[in-house]
């Protein structure tokens, strides 16, 4: 498998918190509606992990992982996770982001490009391999 590397990661991650904060940015006009800003917040940050673990579960990534072509795989078969891994992964999330971000910042070291997220969940961000056409393969 050929791991996805911190950078183009990052980037992925960038995108996704355009896309998530062009969702919930409304989400603050509720105020007028719910009694506190606590339950926007709940709201919001409820809404952001559906979202997320959606995309993760349709696409095996979000969409700034599917326009980078990445894709979310389980560590040991390379297929794809089950939900309580989705599930895993993103809690991961949180913890990663806790110590100053050193779960993210992780997979500048991991040899598999793992953050804790990952670990975790038992998953692997991958680039993936393109299938050989029939021509190609008969050259070789």
């Amino acid at each position: 498998m050929a791991y996805a590397g911190f950078w183009v990661r990052t980037a992925a991650s960038l995108i996704d918190s355009v896309l998530l904060l062009l969702v919930t940015a409304p989400l603050p006009l509720l105020l007028f509606i719910l009694p506190s800003e606590t339950a926007v917040l709940i709201l919001s940050t409820a809404i952001s992990a559906l979202l997320v673990i959606f995309f993760w579960r349709w696409k095996q990534g979000t969409p700034g992982k599917l326009m980078l072509r990445l894709r979310i795989v389980d560590a040991d078969s390379g297929g794809e996770p089950c939900l309580r891994q989705w599930c895993l992964r993103y809690i991961g999330y949180v913890l990663s982001s806790l110590p100053l971000l050193l779960g993210f910042f992780w997979v500048l070291w991991d040899p598999r490009g793992q953050g804790w997220h990952d670990k975790l969940a038992g998953t692997v961000v991958i680039h993936p391999t393109r299938r050989e056409s029939p021509i190609t393969a008969s050259r070789t």
